[in-house]
């Protein structure tokens, strides 16, 4: 039995599929088929490392195979839903690893989400099942998935990481190692979907973005290319696994698929991240700006720690300031990668050949030659060479729309299939990106458009500014003024007008300077990580008072 999962996927079109399978971008078989051969090349290879735990590809795969046929020992059929909220344990990795070979759709929650995220997601998927920690970080995720399970009816199954109990499936014992090779499962098709990622918008729940088997391993292959990774590379796992950035971009997928080992850690907090990677030989690993800039002090504090292993740092999730990013290999003493992407397709990254201006100061170019990028006005008119719009994409690993989402794909999706991803960005001639923000990112200043962006790179040059955000906060004159929020070194000390002169020193013009400045000890975070703009967006709007003009 197969439960069809059709209804309220959006496809691509029959000539854009014959493209894409014509050119080899599409392979037309199951993700898991595609790492299975891997492994079969690479039996005795390290795969997967979690502190003391170590699985060769052999060993990793025959207990995804046996979990696989656990999975569909409990009821569960290949198109079933299975809402997986797990940490960055081995656990995630071969439960990821059975849905793909098993055909049941995993749906990629973080550890951070709760009650009114697992529940929406649950009852938009029609999950059968969830998985979860019992404890991580001092929160009940096993007394919550019980809970949810109790209130919605299509959520029968809640597995466990870590103490099962109240009977709940151990997620310790469906993953364990098989007593006899397990048989293998019938596979799912290349078009059939492999996974859910969730959309990383900061406004509303989170939206489902159906990937299939073929798409989401050309985006692992391309980007793993891309990123220089082969056999012998060792990837740190730091960031959230179920995060697109983490799981694919190359990620865990893609070091798997070119025959790499996986290194899995709980935290990126730097000392123990220094740790693993002198430890394992990292070779390659993601984080996201504030955690870059976290790693960058940690060293100029004179921490412990060989890092001369670590051949590319990839930096993504929001844009690093050119400040930041200039900093990256002097101190960390490895390639800066940035990566300018989406869950929703599009991935661009600067090459590890390109100049050190282009790595500092650009997000890079796409990496398919099959992807298709246009920068336009509000009115969807091309914008001119060297010019900030609008960014519409579309390509053999951008899917045609959100799962379920009527309304949203009509304001979010062209009728010809371009996405529109709601970021500001130039080219520049040599067809480099830089991001100049988000749609709202734009501060409109009495008809002057301000960059936040720009506004954050010039924060960056005080040397006392450690992280800055730039939003607008409403007037009622000019309608929009600039509002910085910033957190500053220990014990430095910084006022407006002393921002102000420093910041007119770099010779910009005015309508760029701050007009208010707001200190935080630090600034709000989505749970992935990036920076939540809509809060200090809500934040910004408090501090208007009617009719305030002067600054502060």
């Amino acid at each position: 039995m197969v439960r069809p999962i059709t209804d309220g996927f959006v496809p691509w079109s029959q000539e854009e599929s014959e493209r894409y399978r014509r050119e080899g971008w599409w392979a037309g078989r199951s993700l898991g088929d595609e790492l299975w051969d891997v492994a079969a090349r690479r039996s005795e290879h390290p795969a997967l490392v979690d502190g003391d735990l170590r699985l060769t590809y052999a060993e990793l795969t025959a207990r995804a195979d046996a979990a696989a046929g656990r999975l569909l020992g409990l009821g569960l059929v290949p198109g079933d839903r299975l809402l997986v909220q797990l940490p960055n344990t081995w656990h995630f990795v071969v439960l990821s690893l059975a849905c793909l070979r098993s055909g049941v759709v995993p749906i990629m929650a973080l550890p951070a989400h709760r009650e009114l995220e697992l529940a929406h997601l649950a009852q938009l998927s029609e999950a059968r099942g969830i998985a979860v920690p019992s404890l991580w970080r001092g929160f009940d995720h096993h007394g919550l998935a019980r809970k949810l399970a109790d209130s919605l009816p299509d959520l029968e199954h809640v597995l466990v990481a870590g103490g099962a109990r109240d009977g709940s499936v151990d997620l310790d014992e469906l993953c364990a190692a098989p007593e006899v090779p397990a048989p293998e499962p019938a596979s799912p098709g290349g078009g059939e979907i492999a996974l859910f990622l969730l959309s990383g918008g900061t406004t509303g729940l989170p939206k489902l973005i159906s990937r299939t088997h073929q798409d989401y391993a050309y985006n692992a292959r391309c980007s793993a290319a891309a990123s220089g990774m082969s056999g012998d590379t060792v990837y740190l796992a730091a960031l959230p696994a179920s995060h697109n950035f983490a799981l694919a971009c190359p990620g865990v997928i893609g070091t798997l698929l070119c025959g790499g080992t996986v290194v899995m850690l709980a935290s990126p907090e730097p000392s123990g991240a220094f740790a693993a990677i002198a430890r394992e030989h990292v070779t390659h690993t993601a984080v996201v700006p504030a955690v870059a800039q976290r790693w960058m002090e940690h060293r100029e504090q004179g921490a412990d720690g060989d890092l001369s292993s670590l051949e590319v740092l990839q930096v993504g999730g929001a844009r690093i300031a050119d400040e930041l990013a200039q900093r990256v290999s002097p101190l960390l003493g490895c390639t800066l990668q940035q990566v300018f992407g989406m869950a929703e397709g599009l991935i661009n990254m600067t090459r590890l050949d390109d100049p050190p201006d282009v790595i500092c100061s650009t997000q890079g170019r796409p990496m398919s030659p099959g992807d298709e990028v246009r920068l336009v006005e509000v009115d969807g008119r091309a914008v001119g060479p060297d010019q900030a719009g609008l960014l519409l994409t579309r390509g053999p690993y951008t899917p045609r729309g959100y799962y379920r989402a009527d309304e949203q794909n009509a304001r979010a999706f062209t009728a010809d299939g371009w996405y529109r991803s709601g970021d500001v960005c130039r080219m520049t001639p040599e067809g480099n990106l830089v991001v100049e923000g988000r749609d709202k990112d734009l501060i409109n200043r009495g008809g002057e458009k301000v960059s936040a962006e720009a506004v954050e790179n010039l924060a960056y040059q005080v040397a006392d500014v450690r992280e800055a955000a730039a939003v607008a906060m409403p007037d009622p004159v000019l309608g929009e003024r600039v509002c910085l929020f910033a957190v500053l070194r220990p014990h430095a000390t910084l006022d407006l007008p002393s921002l102000r002169a420093r910041m007119t020193e770099a010779g910009v013009a005015a309508y760029m300077l701050p007009e208010r400045l707001e200190l935080c000890d630090e600034l709000p975070k989505t749970k992935v990580g990036k920076l939540d703009k809509k809060a200090l967006r809500e934040r910004a709007a408090l501090l208007a008072a009617p009719g305030e003009l002067s600054l502060r």
